[in-house]
């Protein structure tokens, strides 16, 4: 499978065998990734930040780490 349609593979496919398929896919795998990366990389922030402060865009700091993560996740895939 390649990059782009791994990434926008449905994490929780449905089918129509099962009477589920509302016509819309849900979150794509990429985004399932991203949510399970991130309460590790929002604790390691709020631990690094209750040292140094708070950065002013630090919540789209941990968004952009938590899709690298997800990135990185899928590539794996591909060599496992």
């Amino acid at each position: 499978m390649d990059d782009a349609t791994n990434s926008r593979a449905p994490a929780f496919p449905t089918t129509e065998e099962h009477g589920f398929n509302n016509g819309e896919p849900g979150m794509t795998l990429r985004d399932y990734f991203a949510a399970k990366a991130m309460p590790i990389l929002l604790a390691d922030y709020f631990e690094s930040a209750g040292k140094t402060g708070f950065d002013e865009d630090w919540m789209m700091g941990v968004a952009v780490d938590s899709y690298a993560m997800a990135d990185a996740m899928l590539k794996a895939r591909e060599v496992a």
